[in-house]
């Protein structure tokens, strides 16, 4: 019995004290006092019998001159309390990350260190992306589509639930990341954000915020700032930056805030010299200025002027053709008010209502905003609309061998330009679905059928995103799917636009080599136009889906 308890010192009593001093000792001295022969104990000699502790007691108590184990310097997961603390800790330093995202375009890219399970956990995206059929393997993963800024704020709430919300512009970011992402509280926050930070200054970006994500609240709380606050809108500066269809609601309402239509009439000229600005066009030129309202002049009740009210500026504003000018004048000039002298010009409004109100208190915000943040991700029709007829232009194949398939472990992007020589509306487009693997160990199911996880847009010719869609489906190898987007656009005949696509499963995807023009039902659509490096591997996109106006 006391040979077992004064035993004599074995090796692995040496490397539990090497354990401790090695693993909570800084890295001062330890490991060159250890090769010197110098033990636990700060000396060279061996304890005897006597003197020394089982190997259990020593790897229970340390001795004296180890750092404490519970130091905040070295063990941050005993003193961080909670797991978003935790989270906080890793977000920040990078330890332990297994990914990395490169976000948003040069030269303002940044990149971000990630873990899977963390962003898994929070995100279906992220779960099939990592973790689906045909995850992610190695290598930067690539989002051209984000702010860093939007994606910075979104990993600190996956990390450690918070939400630092400081501004309208950044709410609007952050939330279309979340959407990308299907994060759905952190959607509903930054809506209620948004919604209590409506003001005559961001009333119209909120419209069309609202618009392209499909709130229907919130845009009806953004016309009810228009309508009730419309002299502050239209005195905006931020008024010339809104788009046509912006402008175009504006003029649509019955009712505003506002002494006359000439309040109206002078913003929208306002808004025409600027895009005519963007657009690189001459200010100057009548048919220019005229051009960019696409027939939104008309939508002004011209009739509710006086004579000399009209006379004053529109007659002689280049908003105005002579024609038009003196059809409305002779219309404003006759005594018969109930029906029209001369006939106006086509989609010219007759109307003589004035569409002055006074202001009235706006309803105060709801306390819990529902919205239904992915109501439109995969459906963009509702029970009661009937679906718009579709026409495909499907691109016909040249002749001769099509070009081998295009394989990828990470992201593809694909990307066409065309133009159209007639006003159409675009829904969507269709790509092809993978190349079946030759891997005969997987289940029938697997066999025929993979999930598809990619992202789509509809870009202008400055590179300005109309529409887009996330799109996640399970699909079947070698055939086509057809994405559509959030919203469908109405584009301008003989302008260039650009249909996007980002698949993100890693696979083969079969190509083509097309013809540079097609006709559909009338329509001729005209590919690869403008600059040669806007159109990136266009034989992946093989139709545009859409209808006529």
């Amino acid at each position: 019995m006391r040979n077992v308890l004064k035993r004599p010192r074995r090796d692995e009593d040496s490397e539990v004290d090497n354990f401790w001093v090695e693993s909570l000792s800084p890295q001062s001295s330890t490991s060159t006092e250890m090769a010197s022969g110098e033990n636990m104990y700060g000396n060279n000699s061996v304890p005897s019998n006597h003197e020394q502790p089982s190997s259990s007691r020593a790897a229970l108590c340390p001795p004296s001159n180890v750092l404490d184990p519970y130091s905040t310097m070295y063990d941050w997961q005993v003193t961080k309390t909670t797991v978003c603390e935790r989270g906080q800790q890793l977000l920040e330093t990078g330890q332990w990350s297994d990914c990395k995202f490169i976000v948003g375009t040069e030269p303002h890219q940044q990149a971000f260190d990630g873990h899977k399970v963390f962003l898994a956990m929070s995100s279906p995206v992220f779960e099939a992306m990592f973790f689906g059929g045909m995850a992610e393997k190695e290598g930067p993963i690539h989002i051209f589509d984000v702010q860093p800024e939007g994606f910075k704020a979104l990993l600190e709430y996956i990390y450690s639930d918070k939400i630092n919300l400081r501004s309208f512009d950044q709410a609007c970011e952050l939330c279309y990341v979340a959407k990308k992402y299907m994060l759905p509280h952190l959607v509903r926050e930054c809506t209620k954000y948004i919604w209590k930070d409506i003001c005559p200054d961001n009333a119209c970006r909120a419209f069309e915020f609202a618009k392209l994500f499909e709130e229907p609240d919130l845009m009806e709380k953004s016309l009810e700032v228009i309508s009730s606050k419309t002299k502050e809108v239209l005195s905006e500066s931020s008024f010339e930056e809104v788009e046509l269809a912006t402008v175009q609601a504006v003029l649509d309402q019955e009712e505003l805030n506002i002494d006359s239509e000439m309040e109206l009439f002078d913003a929208l000229q306002r808004w025409a010299v600027r895009e005519c600005a963007r657009k690189g066009l001459p200010a100057s030129d009548g048919k220019a200025v005229r051009s960019v309202l696409h027939g939104s002049v008309g939508k002004i009740r011209f009739l509710t002027l006086t004579p000399s009210q009209f006379a004053e500026r529109p007659a002689v504003s280049q908003l105005l053709s002579q024609d038009e000018a003196f059809a409305i004048l002779v219309n404003i000039s006759s005594p018969n008010t109930t029906t029209l002298t001369l006939p106006l010009p086509e989609g010219f409004t007759s109307s003589r209502e004035s569409r002055q109100k006074l202001p009235k208190p706006l309803p105060e915000p709801e306390p819990e905003l529902e919205s239904q943040p992915f109501r439109s991700l995969f459906n963009n029709t509702s029970s009661d609309q009937v679906p718009l007829p579709k026409i495909y232009c499907i691109r016909s194949p040249l002749p001769g061998q099509p070009p081998p398939p295009i394989h990828h472990s990470t992201i593809l992007d694909s990307t066409v330009t065309f133009t159209v020589d007639r006003d159409i509306c675009i829904l969507g487009a269709q790509v092809p679905t993978q190349i079946k693997p030759n891997d005969g160990g997987i289940g029938r199911r697997e066999q025929s059928s993979y999930t598809e996880l990619l992202y789509a847009h509809l870009l202008d010719s400055t590179g300005s995103r109309l529409t887009y869609t996330h799109f996640t489906s399970r699909v079947s190898y070698g055939t086509f799917m057809e994405i559509s987007f959030n919203r469908h656009i109405f584009i301008q005949r003989n302008k260039v636009y650009r249909v996007g696509v980002v698949l993100n499963k890693g696979g083969s995807y079969p190509t083509g080599s097309y013809a540079e023009t097609a006709l559909c039902d009338g329509a001729l659509f005209k590919f690869n136009v403008g600059s040669p490096t806007d159109s990136v591997r266009d034989g992946l996109i093989h139709s545009i889906v859409f209808r006529h106006v």
